[in-house]
């Protein structure tokens, strides 16, 4: 559930921010910082959001001052005002909700909350993705403007295809600052991330930073991935490595996956909130996901209720054909199936394109493709099928 909040800064200025609460528990809160002139909506932050509120971990993501929908100028701000700006964003949770005891930082607010970790008490575990080993890298975006930004009040420089205005007091500010005496100091639990193929902040700034920090400290590679993490999989991928990694270090217990009463066989449940198309499946004590891809407005965050049938089809077909050729002692190494659905005239056709390896004569395959046709699901579907609803209190 996502709800939009804004707080004062130390400067008065208001910040816009959302808060990614989980559906269940919250077990504890997290502030996450966007990259340098990014802004809290970024689609990578949204996805990290939500596998950290699958581990009961609440998320606020927030605009820096002069960014997205904060107040404020751009060209009045500095790094320092950048971990102001969280400090004050830890004072708001602390005093409505809950002290954060986890910080997420994205490049150069990967070092600003390295820098702000040490302000903030109640932090319990840091994370950093493409960050800069210090603050000073970002000077190299506006290398070929530091004259003339020396000699003015303000230039303006193209960053990602936008105009910003930089200050000198921003080049004064990012020169000043010390980070691997600050890192040294941190001595908190630290997860580093880092592209190898990152072309904005080099894969040796992950190495500095794991060398000036205190263990314990972990690093993980996110091979193929670039530096704002576009693809879908890479984001989904680094807030689930990060939701994983903190739960030992914020004393985060797993909740039941379900009811007493759902925990049978053949038995699941299902939930949906406000943020379609998002769908929280349980079944004994597995949690899956379901959703509608984008095209259809939702966040293709999992598979579609018709590919969830396709899988169901297709798994206990495949199981179905590994238990005869077991009771036969058949060599059958493995059993492949594509499944397609597609409309007809009159009627929904399942194609299932079957593919067996072994070393199965002809007669063997052709037995295959019958004994698929007797998997208990795909009577199910053959077979006539009633559907009850009724109205539960819980």
């Amino acid at each position: 559930m996502s709800q939009k909040i804004s707080f004062k800064n130390s400067d008065n200025i208001t910040l816009s921010a959302k808060l990614e609460i989980p559906k269940g528990s919250t077990q504890a809160y997290a502030i996450f910082a966007h990259c340098f002139t990014c802004n809290k909506n970024l689609t990578a932050i949204k996805n990290i959001a939500r596998s950290l509120n699958e581990a009961n971990i609440a998320v606020l993501r927030f605009d820096f001052t002069g960014l997205g929908d904060s107040e404020g100028e751009f060209a009045d701000t500095n790094f320092t005002s950048n971990v102001n700006d969280l400090v004050a964003a830890s004072d708001y949770l602390r005093e409505n909700y809950a002290a954060p005891k986890l910080l997420i930082g994205h490049s150069l607010g990967g070092a600003a909350v390295l820098f702000a970790a040490g302000e903030i008490p109640s932090v319990e575990a840091i994370a950093t993705i493409g960050a800069p080993s210090s603050p000073d890298h970002v000077g190299h975006l506006f290398e070929s403007q530091i004259t003339h930004i020396e000699g003015d009040e303000a230039a303006e420089v193209n960053i990602g295809g936008r105009p910003f205005k930089i200050k000198k007091q921003f080049l004064d500010d990012i020169n000043s600052k010390n980070a691997k005496s600050t890192i040294k100091a941190l001595k908190k639990p630290l997860l580093i991330m880092h592209s190898p193929q990152d072309t904005i902040v080099g894969i040796n700034n992950a190495a500095e930073l794991y060398t000036s920090a205190m263990h314990p400290k972990s690093f993980v590679s996110l091979d193929g991935a670039d530096h704002l993490l576009t693809r879908k999989e890479d984001s989904l991928y680094v807030g689930e490595l990060i939701a994983s990694w903190s739960t030992r270090y914020l004393n985060i217990t797993k909740e039941e996956a379900a009811p007493q009463e759902f925990k049978k066989e053949n038995m699941v449940s299902v939930q949906i909130g406000k943020d379609k198309y998002h769908t929280k499946i349980a079944t004994g004590v597995h949690n899956m996901v379901a959703d509608e891809p984008i095209s259809l407005g939702g966040g293709d965050l999992g598979p579609g209720p018709y590919e969830y049938l396709l899988s169901s089809l297709g798994a206990c077909t495949v199981m179905t054909l590994r238990m005869y050729a077991d009771r036969k002692k058949w060599p059958l190494e493995t059993a492949t199936l594509h499944l397609e659905m597609s409309k007809q005239s009159d009627a929904t056709l399942i194609t299932r394109h079957l593919i067996v390896e072994g070393d199965l004569d002809d007669e063997q395959r052709s037995r295959l493709v019958e004994i698929a046709d007797k998997c208990p699901v795909h009577k199910t579907l053959e077979g006539e099928i009633k559907i009850e609803t009724v109205l539960s209190t819980k």
